[in-house]
């Protein structure tokens, strides 16, 4: 077996540590560390986490592999840091069967970049109208433990609550994608000023809100678990803190670019912008900041939705939603969060790996850095500062909306159970 030392890297961002990496574990983790068979990676002034656990991805994969596939996915994956994902159930086939989300699961395991846990629908088709096999689905070899109908609300209370009954049984999660259908017929961006300069249909804060007020009441009723997906407004960083002081069980998820962009941007009329939820304003930023930081907000999560060229290359109202995230999340975070003092880089280990891995239940993942544990790393370079450009990126789609601009830190190395995923920067 290969062995790997790390030295002097700043272990959660703490004092300069030597790692030892023998095989698919941490052997040893202390200063001084020597062995002579082990190949050096000197890394002074690194950052070395556990690696990164995503629980919002969209791999496309079956069904649209022109944005999308699990592999090249992955690859981006494990550029941006990440040893797991959470792959969504909006694909085609929809992953509503066992069938489907062991494919998925299968081809995670043929990539080599990054573990991919698949996340079952809710509802058979995403229609909203009948519930998926979620037991089968948890009981097949891919062992999902997350459901979602993300792209679409479980918008019915009555199948929202059986939902919840069922996955309790067996310790899952229903992650709700927090948008109420009708008050958002015809939206295209944040309900506000802006909108109405622009003659946009606007997008309510309250269509989310709304849906959360029910989602954690219906939580609390049963006593089971849910998760909201890509929280976006101060509104609904209210109502979980308000559920949370309550006792119920909710978690809740943040994306990079809803921590950075606002509905200003949209003034470009760029569709790159173009996001679901979509981008708010700056009184909303702030909270989801503050949230994140005092823990109202669990985790980060992409929400990396890939698109063709076409997709995103057109007017405005014609154009799909969403943006890649996996390969920028890292840095959107440190320049949000850590370079505005909001958290350090071990609460940053937390966000991004610990809590998404405990919410999801990905074994193996989200673990301290010591000995006797999974050799799942990322090192990342936070003094590097550089433009990005999506034409290096692993992905196959290039909507981004940081193309140009500069961006802090690098993701050195990835290490999945030992095995160098990335090597200074590159794909291995």
């Amino acid at each position: 077996m290969s062995k790997i030392l790390i030295r002097g890297a700043k272990v959660l961002g703490g004092e300069a540590q030597d790692v030892l990496i023998d095989g698919a574990t941490v052997a040893a983790v202390g200063t001084g560390l020597f062995d002579e068979g082990a190949r050096v990676i000197e890394a002074q002034g690194q950052i070395l986490l556990p690696g990164l656990v995503d629980l919002h991805t969209h791999l496309r994969e079956p069904g649209r592999e022109d944005s999308e596939t699990v592999l090249t996915g992955t690859r981006a994956a494990a550029s941006g840091g990440y040893t797991a994902v959470f792959a969504m159930a909006n694909t085609f086939p929809v992953a509503d069967t066992a069938g489907v989300v062991e494919q998925v699961y299968r081809l995670g395991k043929e990539s080599g970049y990054c573990d991919v846990q698949p996340i079952g629908a809710v509802t058979v088709g995403l229609e909203g109208k009948k519930l998926a096999e979620l037991g089968a689905m948890h009981d097949s070899a891919a062992g999902v433990t997350v459901f979602s109908d993300d792209g679409k609300c479980v918008d019915d209370a009555v199948i929202m609550r059986r939902a919840l009954e069922y996955v309790k049984a067996f310790g899952g999660v229903v992650a709700q994608h927090a948008q109420e259908p009708r008050l958002t017929e015809g939206a295209q961006m944040n309900e506000g000023v802006v909108s109405a300069e622009l003659g946009l249909g606007g997008w309510p804060a309250v269509a989310e809100e709304s849906v959360i007020a029910r989602d954690v009441l219906l939580a609390e009723h049963v006593g089971s678990r849910v998760h909201i997906c890509h929280l976006s407004t101060a509104g609904s960083v209210e109502i979980v803190r308000w559920a949370k002081s309550r006792g119920i069980d909710v978690t809740a998820e943040v994306t990079p670019h809803h921590l950075l962009l606002t509905d200003e941007m949209v003034r470009s009329y760029n569709p790159v912008y173009k996001v679901n939820p979509p981008l708010r304003t700056e009184r909303d930023v702030l909270a989801l900041r503050e949230a994140l930081a005092d823990g109202t907000i669990d985790i980060v999560a992409t929400d990396h939705a890939p698109h063709p060229h076409e997709d995103k290359d057109c007017e405005w109202a014609a154009a799909a939603m969403g943006m890649v995230g996996l390969e920028t999340a890292l840095s959107v975070v440190q320049q949000t969060m850590v370079e505005t003092g909001l958290l350090d880089w071990a609460q940053v280990a937390d966000r991004m790996s610990f809590a998404p891995a405990r919410i999801g239940r990905a074994q193996g993942h989200g673990r301290p850095v010591s000995a006797g544990e999974p050799a799942n790393l990322t090192l990342v370079d936070p003094a590097y500062r550089g433009v990005v450009d999506p034409a290096g990126f692993a992905s196959r789609s290039r909507n981004t909306p940081y193309e140009g601009r500069e961006l802090p830190g690098r993701v050195t190395h990835t290490f999945l159970r030992g095995r160098a995923t990335v090597v200074d920067g590159k794909l291995a």
